[in-house]
């Protein structure tokens, strides 16, 4: 089943998507988007953990741009037009909507009240500063775009903290995954994976650096990660 919600702020209101598992509770995920919106890559991966019986919510991170953000990922004119929104992001608003739509998670009809935040890219670097700044149950972080940048933050993150980096990834260099590796060098709650000869969005739905075998190792690694923080 799915449904959209409005997640209330002091600057308005914005709609989520979510998906719930067939029991219609358990614990939940919120998911953050990558430059594309709530998309048909999202959705598929907001389904995927419902079957594993989550509740899942994926805000519209872009709605003071935009709201209702629908891109395709293999459309050139998508890309630009979700780069531009990117490029006028403000993150640290980003990380009040974000914890703003945790808070509405928790109080779901059928939510345990514990929640985990997820993103790709963009949603990677806004649960690392979520993670950082609010209280979450447990983080998941796929690829998070200029993380390296807020590593100062790392010493804020106590919840469980799963981490995938693409080795070859085309927009996080090897130099910049190194910084982020060495700032929670020594942090138990945090486990940062590697993926040798994957290119950022390695995970992502019909991309052009999909790759099964590793996304499949990836998203496997997630969830169990998520059952065993999340109970």
């Amino acid at each position: 089943m799915q449904d959209t919600i409005s997640v209330k702020t002091d600057d308005g209101a914005f709609d989520a998507y979510v998906a719930y598992p067939e029991s219609g509770s358990g614990p939940a995920v919120v998911v953050l988007h990558e430059v594309f919106g709530v998309n048909d890559d999202i959705r598929q991966t907001c389904r995927a953990l419902a079957d594993e019986g989550f509740i899942v919510v994926a805000p519209d991170l872009f709605w003071r741009q935009q709201r209702g953000v629908d891109l395709s990922v293999n459309s050139e004119t998508d890309w630009k037009a979700g780069l531009a929104l990117y490029m006028a992001y403000d993150r640290d608003k980003g990380v009040q909507d974000v914890l703003a739509t945790v808070a509405a998670a928790r109080a779901l009809k059928g939510a345990s009240g514990k929640v985990a935040v997820m993103g790709y890219c963009l949603g990677g670097l806004l649960t690392f500063m979520t993670a950082a700044r609010g209280d979450v149950d447990a983080a998941v972080a796929f690829h998070g775009g200029d993380t390296d940048r807020y590593v100062g933050e790392a010493g804020g993150i106590t919840a469980p903290f799963l981490m995938h980096l693409a080795d070859e990834d085309e927009f996080i260099s090897k130099a910049a995954q190194a910084t982020i590796r060495e700032s929670v060098v020594g942090k138990a709650n945090v486990v940062v994976y590697g993926y040798p000869g994957c290119n950022h969005a390695f995970s992502r739905h019909g991309g052009a650096h999909y790759d099964a075998k590793a996304a499949a190792l990836a998203n496997d690694r997630t969830w169990k990660f998520l059952k065993d923080k999340l109970g």
